[in-house]
């Protein structure tokens, strides 16, 4: 079997643009994959034509070798654009061996531990009474865990561009509601929030601080993560369990905060660390310090197909982020098959390789729409994380 084609698609799928990648065989058989840096479409098809001649010809099934030769193929190595483009060709070439041995891809990656695959869900932003209701229709379609996001008050999630962003504000009312959601759900119901790095460590050691009596799952990516030791600084003031690592685009850079015991659950995102051939990398290492998985997983139909893949087939894995809104945004003729969740998890996939169809004669009628990330200011005037 010889690789015959490479191709990227830069599309507009439902509310944002995905970059997906088919790569084509002489034996009739394609496999998908996705990169997931959201906002660089462009940057990763870019870097996928550099990859290209270097594909054509290759064995698809020699997948390692050809993950390490992408990786390494020039002077310099990596880099999250390079990490994404060779995590979609992965996840696709992953796709390609099961389905030439009409097996789903969990069979390879060691059978099915599990028989299906928890998700948690993220119904609102902490900033007003209406996440009450948005968290308890979430339980209510079979959510056991909730994540939150912090408050930005009369704004959506995501805001908007050139909205101000106040530290203190969001932490005072992130407490605030995640003490009316523990009061309104009970113990039962597993709450966490996702502050995007917002915040600096001092801001962080006092949500923390404030929020131990919550018992919140985790704290999700509280503050940057390009510095272990602020993080180390951090893990000192509290106790609260950190969910670190869907910037990450290596095991190399999972491997301070796993060895200084810096989280507790390891955000692995597939189509940026490396595909599942670093994912499971990942997961090992992770397994070895006894930290869950906990997949970051904000795209579309195919990043969702190979995380349940890799979730099936991991003994340390415990949920998986997923959007319900996202399938009901789905274009249908753009993704035809997809797998479905049920009740706040995914049954084991059945169908040979991912189980993804990708529809390649829709994408003219999806085109690709520039997009950038909000820019948020603080009262001040200067810049802050998105």
């Amino acid at each position: 079997m010889k690789i015959t084609g490479v191709k990227g698609f830069p599309v507009r799928a439902g509310h944002r643009n995905q970059f997906i990648v088919k790569v084509e065989t002489d034996e009739g058989i394609s496999g998908l994959g996705e990169g997931g840096i959201s906002g660089r479409e462009l940057a990763m098809d870019g870097m996928l034509q550099h990859f290209a001649p270097a594909l054509i010809g290759q064995d698809p099934r020699r997948i390692e070798h050809i993950w390490q030769m992408l990786y390494r193929g020039s002077y310099f190595e990596g880099g999250k654009i390079t990490a994404a483009v060779v995590s979609a060709i992965d996840i696709a070439l992953w796709d390609i061996l099961a389905k030439s041995l009409n097996v789903p891809v969990y069979q390879l990656l060691g059978g099915a531990y599990r028989e299906r695959v928890l998700c948690f869900a993220t119904p609102g932003n902490l900033a007003g009474p209406e996440v009450i209701e948005q968290a308890q229709e979430a339980v209510a379609e079979g959510f056991r865990v909730l994540r939150f996001t912090p408050g930005m008050l009369d704004l959506n999630w995501q805001g908007e561009d050139g909205a101000t962003y106040d530290p203190e504000e969001s932490i005072n009312a992130a407490i605030h509601w995640l003490g009316e959601l523990r009061r309104a759900l009970g113990g039962d119901i597993a709450l966490s929030i996702d502050f995007h790095h917002r915040l600096t460590p001092a801001q962080a050691a006092l949500f923390c601080q404030r929020v131990e009596p919550l018992h919140l799952m985790f704290v999700e990516e509280p503050m940057r993560c390009e510095d272990p030791a602020a993080y180390q600084q951090l893990r000192t003031m509290t106790n609260v369990p950190f969910a670190l690592g869907e910037e990450f685009s290596s095991k190399w850079a999972f491997a301070p905060y796993l060895e200084g015991g810096l989280l507790s659950f390891a955000r692995v995102d597939v189509c940026n660390v490396g595909g599942l051939t670093e994912a499971r990398k990942v997961a090992g290492w992770c397994e070895t310090h006894y930290v869950e998985l906990l997949p970051h997983n904000p795209l579309g139909p195919i990043s969702t197909a190979a995380c349940v893949h890799l979730a099936a087939a991991t003994s340390n894995f415990a949920y998986l982020e997923y959007f319900p809104g996202h399938d009901r945004d789905r274009p249908r003729d753009l993704f035809p098959q997809v797998l479905e969740q049920h009740g706040g998890a995914f049954p084991l996939p059945t169908a040979p390789g991912l189980g993804v169809e990708f529809n390649e004669d829709a994408v003219k009628d999806h085109p690709f729409e520039f997009w950038a990330p909000p820019r948020w200011f603080r009262p001040d005037g200067a810049y802050t994380n998105w």
